[in-house]
């Protein structure tokens, strides 16, 4: 799965904001750790597109079609894909 260009846009806006991609066997990770300087997002998904809200700063990116989970846990965003 590859990371939204307009999510590696909007993070790509301050240093503390690290994305990791991951594949594995049976799962395709994206992880977007926005540092311990800044609050919870917060994440909505509308349709095909998430919103994220960190530090009073809204973004907007298309989920990736293969996405199965888009999640915000403990200050970290996940993009996940499975096989189908």
């Amino acid at each position: 799965m590859e990371t939204p260009p307009e999510l590696q846009a909007a993070v790509g806006r301050t240093e503390d904001v690290t994305i990791t991609n991951r594949e594995y066997d049976d799962e395709s990770v994206i992880a977007v750790d926005f540092g311990p300087a800044a609050g919870e997002p917060e994440l909505d998904v509308v349709a095909e597109t998430a919103i994220v809200v960190v530090d009073n700063i809204q973004f907007e990116f298309d989920v990736p079609p293969d996405a199965t989970d888009v999640v915000v846990n403990g200050g970290i965003l996940t993009l996940t894909s499975s096989p189908r």
